[in-house]
């Protein structure tokens, strides 16, 4: 399983739940289905099992965490709040958010590196720039940060 390709989706499916108000299921299935009706990249997804169990687990996640992630991300938006970040932006930085700090599965520094490509990727031509700025101050903080929402 490509995780470059699991955080596509997962940006997806959390922008789906906020613009649709779907459940995670849902938005997951969606994707996927989109994913392989129209794959214009025409990647491979050989292990969809896995791949769906990984984008949903994550969703999970960061929707159960989505109060302290935003809290946490408050913190490190200086001169901004959530309510005015581009969805794109703020569903990604949820994600490198909750990698970093909840799920444990990725260095941080990869995390955000992916997160900064995701921002290039779907966001604007700032995205990239912004999201590291505001991860990149996170990271100083790492370990205080997980000591306090452990």
């Amino acid at each position: 399983m490509k995780r470059r390709i699991a955080r596509e989706i997962i940006v997806q499916s959390l922008y789906q739940m906020e613009m649709n108000e779907v459940e995670s299921a849902e938005a997951v299935e969606i994707l996927l289905q989109e994913a392989s009706d129209e794959n214009e990249s025409e990647v491979v997804i050989t292990d969809e099992i896995q791949l769906k169990h990984y984008v949903v687990e994550h969703v999970n996640g960061i929707w159960e965490h989505k109060v302290a992630i935003d809290d946490i991300l408050e913190h490190y938006l200086k001169g901004w709040q959530m309510s005015r970040l581009s969805r794109v932006d703020r569903q990604i930085l949820r994600l490198a958010t909750f990698e970093m700090i909840f799920a444990n599965d990725v260095p941080a520094k990869v995390a955000v590196n992916e997160a900064i490509d995701l921002a290039k990727h779907f966001g604007t031509d700032d995205s990239g720039k912004f999201v590291n700025g505001v991860l990149g101050k996170m990271i100083q903080e790492l370990d205080t940060i997980k000591e306090s929402n452990s």
